[in-house]
């Protein structure tokens, strides 16, 4: 079980105190417990089992504008004196920042509401073990799958976050997460890859086993036999697994810290549009049993909604308190990145989506890293199939996609698929006119 909430408290109080007590002019200390168990399996056999039990505390403290940060795994009352006292003699020789500083205390979280996200419950290794093997069974029913990889992870976590201004809080999360990666191999012994996952807050709402088999092979054998292409520009639609990346780019050229420095393409931006005027943009931070959902963010400053595209507006940054200063705006909940991000759900069909072009090419995976915030410009590898009047017609390989997001934002069309499957969520996506370079 992780320590229960009481414990946290002490501890993080007892940092607080020790820290003011000792020089400090402000702190803030983190503690948390997590309780991980994990169980692999590789072609029907038990491949690796772990547990992992971590306690740790991390402490930052501010003697005027000079600010540092130190943390420990060891929680004696002794080791915490050690390292405050250190973190206190580190702060003292640091250079100022005038943007150093607690967040303002009318912004801090005061009202907790249930969200749901924890689950008592718990499943033994010995069901894990026979989950995953009911997974690989359903996916080796294929006879073109040669290989799978499966694994089940379930977590425990609860933490308390204090500061010398008063606040005092936390809040304990799980999950149970399972993924299956299938290899399927063709008469030409040619071999493809995919898989399938699930992952929840509670353990009764993750997929069957023999769902995430089915899928797996299904989305593997699918890839057989990839074709190349000619070069040529083309509209694409992106599945909804990749469709959310788009989301986490512009989460990016919207943080604080990247328009503080110059370093976004979304710089100067605010009340402009940025997309066509069909496309909203939410960030919900309390959405029950939500994989992004939290009560405050990493500063303990209060989270609410918000539309940060409206009607293809930019509306907000996602501000914390010290590129915020920066900014000369406030914070608005959002030190540690984005909660639940989601585009609002398109107006037109799936199979609609489909039919809009007599030939576009749908993407299902993308191979490593290419956005440039800065610029906005987007290059990277892909697979996926090529569409004819909506009809899947073979797979595609050995692609390369580009584009700008200045225009690809503009030339966006939603399905109504939207499903909250991750914390960063969007449906399914047609971008026109897009590069794609073939053989």
């Amino acid at each position: 079980m992780v320590k229960d909430q009481d414990y946290l408290k002490k501890t993080a109080s007892f940092c607080i105190n020790l820290a003011k007590k000792l020089g400090a002019t402000d702190a803030t200390a983190a503690v948390m417990h997590s309780i991980s168990e994990t169980v692999n399996f590789r072609n029907k056999k038990l491949d690796e089992s772990d547990r992992s039990d971590s306690l740790g505390v991390g402490l930052t403290t501010y003697i005027g504008k000079k600010k540092s940060s130190i943390s420990s795994s060891n929680l004696t009352e002794e080791n915490i004196q050690t390292l405050i006292e250190r973190c206190i003699e580190t702060t003292k020789i640091t250079p100022e920042d005038e943007f150093n500083s607690l967040p303002d205390k009318d912004l801090l979280a005061t009202k907790i509401n249930d969200l749901n996200l924890y689950d008592d419950d718990h499943i033994e290794n010995d069901e894990k073990i026979e989950y995953l093997k009911e997974v690989e069974e359903v996916a080796f029913e294929k006879k073109e799958i040669i290989n799978t990889e499966t694994g089940f992870s379930e977590s425990k976590s609860n933490f308390i976050l204090a500061s010398s201004d008063g606040f005092l809080n936390g809040y304990k999360s799980s999950s149970f997460s399972a993924s299956c990666v299938a290899v399927a191999k063709n008469a030409n012994n040619k071999m493809q890859k995919d898989y399938e996952f699930t992952s929840t807050c509670h353990l009764h709402d993750m997929l069957r086993p023999s769902q995430i088999g089915s899928l797996a092979a299904k989305k593997t054998i699918q890839k057989l036999n990839p074709q190349k292409i000619e070069s040529e520009k083309i509209s694409i639609i992106f599945d909804r697994r990749i469709s959310k990346g788009i989301l986490s780019v512009l989460a990016s050229a919207i943080s604080a810290s990247s328009i503080a420095r110059g370093t976004s393409f979304l710089k100067d931006k605010i009340n402009e549009e940025i997309f066509s005027t069909s496309i909203n943009v939410f960030d919900k931070p309390d959405i029950v049993k939500g994989l992004g959902s939290r009560y405050f963010d990493d500063e303990g400053v209060k989270t609410k909604e918000l539309k940060l595209v409206d009607q293809g507006v930019l509306k907000h940054y996602l501000v914390d308190t010290y590129y915020g200063k920066k900014l000369n705006l406030k914070s608005n909940g959002r030190s540690g990145g984005t909660s639940n991000l989601y585009f609002e759900k398109g107006s037109i069909s799936y199979k609609n989506l489909l039919k809009l072009n007599q030939r576009t090419l749908y993407i299902t995976e993308t191979i490593g890293h290419g956005s440039n915030l800065v610029t906005g410009d987007y290059s990277v590898g892909a697979t996926g199939f090529m569409v004819e009047n909506g009809v899947f017609k073979y797979p595609v390989s050995e692609i390369t996609i580009a584009g700008n997001f200045n225009d690809m934002f503009k030339n966006i069309t939603l399905a109504d698929d939207l499903e909250f499957k991750y914390s960063t969520n969007a449906p399914t996506m047609l971008i026109e006119g897009m590069v794609v370079a073939g053989k």
